[in-house]
């Protein structure tokens, strides 16, 4: 076909699949990040932890601390690991800071490309599996120890639940039930949610339960950053219902920090603005 001077690439106006994902891997694989060489040795990139997610009546509330570490080193005190994936479904992510952010916008345009295309959205097992499908074409990255593992979760609308999916480094895909974890302190914030979490809960107190995960995860991890009430550097926490996807203010935080702080004293009302 000819390339007239001026003029899209043929690969651009040719009939195409709904997954951008394969688009680029016939029009230009080295673009992905799986496809790419790299030296040998290693690499002190940042790394960032904990997400938690959990479901509560009427949706779903994923939660990120906000540090990213490289070695002993604080790499970053505001880095966000929880992202819209689309109107109805967020993800989460641990492991290697920067191709967990690339990770991210591939996805994030994965969904918007299948949308456009088909001119409907996926259902939310179905972004799941395209989630699954990214995730193993990275393998080759987390065997050099550039891992990355995303949590997914969002508001089924056919069912009219909020679902949980996590992964593992070879695109292993499994649902959740009820809560789950992920990063270096998602043994701490597991634990966390076991005692915390009951059928039935309201968003306001599922924000609750997702703050105070992290604050026990925190406690016992270097690598999870706790709200900073000084610098005002509270969690990124997100809700996902049937009117989509939202995120919490940090005003609301700091009210939910404050409340947490207080239950860990073993005090009532200490956290009241009163």
């Amino acid at each position: 076909m000819t390339h007239l001077p001026g003029a899209l690439p043929p690969a651009f106006r040719m009939t195409g699949t709904s997954s951008f994902l394969d688009f680029l891997a016939a029009h230009d694989p080295g673009l992905l990040p799986g496809a790419r060489p790299l030296p040998a040795g290693d690499v002190a990139a940042p790394h960032g932890t904990t997400i938690v997610a959990l479901t509560f009546d009427g949706g779903v509330v994923m939660a990120g601390d906000r540090r990213a570490t490289a070695g002993s080193m604080i790499a970053s005190r505001t880095i966000e690991k929880v992202f819209p994936a689309d109107e109805y479904s967020a993800v989460g992510i641990a492991g290697t800071a920067g191709l967990a952010l690339e990770l991210v916008r591939l996805f994030q345009l994965e969904l918007e490309h299948y949308e456009k295309i088909e001119g409907s959205l996926l259902s939310l097992e179905g972004k799941a599996n395209r989630l699954a499908t990214m995730v193993r074409g990275s393998l080759g990255l987390a065997m050099q120890g550039l891992a990355v593992v995303p949590l997914f979760g969002g508001y089924d609308l056919d069912a009219g639940v909020g679902r949980i999916f996590s992964f593992d480094v070879t695109g292993g895909r499994y649902e959740e039930r009820d809560h789950h974890a992920v990063g270096s302190g998602s043994v701490f914030a597991r634990g966390s949610l076991k005692k915390l979490w009951r059928p039935g809960m309201d968003v306001t107190d599922a924000v609750r339960t997702a703050v105070h995960a992290l604050v026990d995860a925190a406690d016992d991890d270097s690598a999870t950053g706790g709200p900073d009430t000084l610098r005002r550097i509270f969690p990124v926490v997100a809700t996902v219902t049937a009117s989509g996807y939202l995120r919490v203010d940090d005003d609301e935080l700091a009210q939910r920090c404050a409340e947490v702080d207080s239950a860990r004293r073993g005090t009532e009302g200490a956290g009241d603005a009163s």
